[in-house]
């Protein structure tokens, strides 16, 4: 079946959730009001529909090959990148003095998700561009950024991250890729780097590679890693492209998912040394690093979100024409399509929650974002800069967990033909394992989540939040309606909970850290569930009052079932986990490890 992008959804969100008004009014956004982030998504949708997911199942069938050191991407990506890059979707987010648009991550969030449901393998090319363009914007040299950034922002160039090596996995203090200073300012750098994303292919005319490496005589660990550009091909004075440099792709891994995308082994040096430059200063590399991860942890939840769309519309469509069996309750004398069985209908609702939700919680943490880099005043950005970063870990780990459970949901629903490759439902299985692995794995944002953002500052962040989500519990009490105080008993139960835990990572993390680290991926799949589900409740406020307008009624009043599903399915599974983090963690260090 064919994407068909959840145009309504997103700009509810954008609208209701993420006030976009708001954002127009912050400098440097003063023309991306709703009637542009309207126009924006209606053509993202366009493109996406009609040219990025045809592409999709042809990616599948047919991947991204190598042969003698090059990489050719499946056929029609070539052409439909070229289309995405004169249409000037890769600088939609990025700064006009380079060539960008400069709109608002609230925006570019949706498009995100719009690229990636459309095609994930070929949406991850622009994914880590984004992340380069970003390190070069807050690290770069203004030489580097001369002669990096409008290439990339353009689309002409792409650009990749460089972190694992064989030997290191997600250990970077164990990083042994080396780089030798040269008299005229530039570095050769000589390591492998594995598991790079787009790290070579056919479909830009130059691959800027971002590479973390020791410089000589730097120190051990993760204080000793500079960060350096370490471009496919060597840029002339004039801008125009010179020599390859000396790195090369050895092979690209076979992957049960995202087939399209190649995942190369990079070899730099391995004839002179790959030339390459400094970005920043040298020992800070792991910081502007984080820079990109961070960039590409938010867009890698946001491809969870996409996965669980694609997966959900194909489930519905099959269930409103898949006859089998007669209803349960009588209501269909003979057979009817599977939507009428009452459990089909909880599978497809369990999938629409929680995308619904997922999906608003990413869109409010974009705009966070947006006001945290242009809001005028510094307290402003300082509190909009604590909750996107607090969210960040959630978005990326709790948004790809449940794409999993989604895209499971999906093949489930189609029975046994969502086991039969041509039916596309098992791509989409198979296609998010990897989200919740890339760019740290779930357990590392919830280590994040723990160290960083709970316990550095005694969960004063996280208990701000709760302190907002009581402010919603008292709005939808005071609305009175039937769902929404259902929904209000809900969060309160499911936030006080939240409260508990936080209070105990927070008092526990340095006296008894393998207690504390023992729930931390329940820790963070509580918080994300209740972040969530807290941004449905505020949709229902605004359903409601949408209804009392006459706007949308149908629209509307399903996005206030969707929230009362959530609140009684999802909502009611946090008093539970925070029982296991809380009572049990010395079940889970109890066992000696000679037992295993």
């Amino acid at each position: 079946m064919s994407y068909v992008a959840p145009l309504k959804d997103m700009l509810f969100n954008i609208k209701h959730l993420a006030d976009i008004e708001q954002i127009a009014r912050l400098p440097g956004f003063e023309d991306a009001g709703f009637d542009t982030a309207q126009a924006v998504l209606e053509e993202a949708a366009k493109f996406n529909e009609g040219v990025v997911s045809p592409l999709n199942w042809e990616g599948d069938k047919n991947p991204t090959s190598w042969a003698d050191g090059k990489v050719t991407a499946t056929p029609g990506f070539k052409e439909a990148f070229e289309q995405f890059a004169e249409a000037g979707w890769q600088g939609l987010q990025h700064p006009v003095d380079f060539g960008g648009q400069g709109l608002p991550k609230a925006i570019g969030a949706s498009c995100g998700e719009m690229q990636n449901s459309a095609n994930m393998s070929f949406a991850l090319c622009p994914l880590l561009t984004d992340g380069a363009i970003e390190a070069l914007l807050t690290a770069g040299s203004d030489e580097l950024k001369a002669i990096y950034l409008e290439n990339l922002i353009s689309g002409k160039w792409t650009g990749t991250m460089n972190l694992t090596e064989p030997q290191a996995g997600s250990d970077l203090a164990a990083v042994r890729t080396r780089a030798e200073p040269q008299p005229d300012g530039s570095f050769k750098v000589a390591g492998t780097k594995i598991f790079i994303t787009w790290g070579e292919h056919d479909m830009a005319e130059n691959i800027v590679h971002l590479v973390l490496a020791r410089v000589s005589g730097a120190p051990e660990g993760v204080k000793g890693i500079s960060l350096f550009v370490v471009p496919k091909f060597l840029v002339n004075k004039d801008g125009s492209l010179g020599a390859r440099n000396d790195v090369h792709c050895v092979s690209i891994e076979h992957k049960m998912g995202i087939k399209a995308s190649p995942t190369a082994v990079l070899q730099f040096g391995d004839h002179g040394g790959a030339v390459g430059y400094l970005v920043g200063q040298e020992n800070r590399g792991l910081e502007y690093m984080f820079i990109m991860m961070n960039a590409a942890r938010f867009g890698v939840g946001v491809q969870g979100i996409a996965i669980a769309e694609m997966a959900y519309q194909k489930a519905v469509a099959f269930a409103k024409e898949r006859v089998q069996s007669r209803p349960v309750d009588g209501s269909i004398m003979a057979g009817a399509p599977i939507i009428h069985h009452p459990d089909v209908k909880r599978m497809l609702m369990t999938m629409r929650a929680y995308t619904e939700g997922c999906r608003a919680m990413a869109t409010v943490a974009a705009a966070a974002f947006d006001a945290a880099h242009h809001h005028p005043d510094a307290d402003a950005r300082k509190q909009n800069q604590t909750f996107y970063e607090f969210m960040v870990p959630l978005i990326k780990g709790y948004s790809t967990e449940m794409s999993l459970e989604v895209t499971s949901l999906g093949v489930q629903v189609h029975g046994g033909m969502g086991y039969i490759e041509e039916t596309g439902a098992a791509q989409y299985y198979r296609d998010a394992k990897i989200l919740t692995i890339y760019e740290g794995t779930t357990a590392i944002q919830a280590n994040d989540l723990v160290g960083r953002k709970t316990s550095r500052d005694g969960g004063t962040s996280a208990k701000g939040l709760a302190a907002q989500i009581e402010t919603t519990e008292g709005l939808l009490i005071k609305s009175g309606s039937a769902d929404a105080l259902v929904v209000a008993k809900r969060l309160k139960t499911a936030r006080e909970a939240f409260v508990d835990v936080v209070n105990f990572v927070a008092g526990n993390t340095k006296a008894s850290p393998n207690a504390v680290f023992s729930g931390s991926v329940p820790y963070l799949m509580l918080a994300g569930n209740l972040m969530a589900g807290w941004q449905l409740a505020r949709a229902l406020l605004v359903a409601q009052d949408e209804i009392a307008k006459g706007v949308d009624v149908a629209f509307m009043q399903a996005k206030i079932v969707t929230a009362r599903f959530y609140a009684d399915h999802m909502l009611t599974k946090i008093p539970g986990v925070r029982d296991a983090i809380l009572e049990g963690a010395e079940s889970v260090t109890a066992l000696a490890l000679e037992a295993f």
